[in-house]
């Protein structure tokens, strides 16, 4: 079971990503920002900001978490993203409410990447020197 955790996750990161990209579309209609225009209304912004950061984060998340269960971490990856899932929601809904609450999410999601890219390196550097 746990070593099917990292592709729940993966999942669960592109169901995220759409509904990032949700919340920027209903932004667009109900506060009139026609594409492509990416300013206007804060809320519209927040949803914007979200999106992109979002975008951004999964780009470093995903390669490590891969990485990591390449080299036998299965099960703790897997672990280790939905951490960062709980935390990229947290971080997402907290934003669209109030910029300045997204800072928690923010961490647990550092956290949670951070343990994917430290299980990914310890593989790595395991296997170069085992051979």
């Amino acid at each position: 079971m746990l070593q099917q955790l990292p592709a729940l996750v993966v999942l669960l990161a592109v169901l995220l990503q759409f509904g990032t990209m949700f919340a920027v579309g209903r932004a667009r209609g109900k506060y009139g920002i026609k594409a492509p225009a990416i300013s206007g209304h804060p809320d519209f912004e927040r949803a914007y900001r979200v999106q992109m950061n979002t975008l951004e984060a999964v780009l470093l998340f995903l390669p490590t978490l891969w990485v990591a269960v390449h080299y036998g971490y299965g099960g703790w990856a897997g672990v280790a993203g939905l951490v960062w899932i709980v935390g990229r929601v947290w971080y997402a809904l907290a934003y669209l409410q109030d910029a300045a609450r997204r800072g928690g999410g923010f961490a647990l999601g550092m956290v949670g990447w951070a343990a994917t890219l430290l299980m990914a390196l310890a593989g790595l550097v395991r296997a170069l020197l085992v051979g």
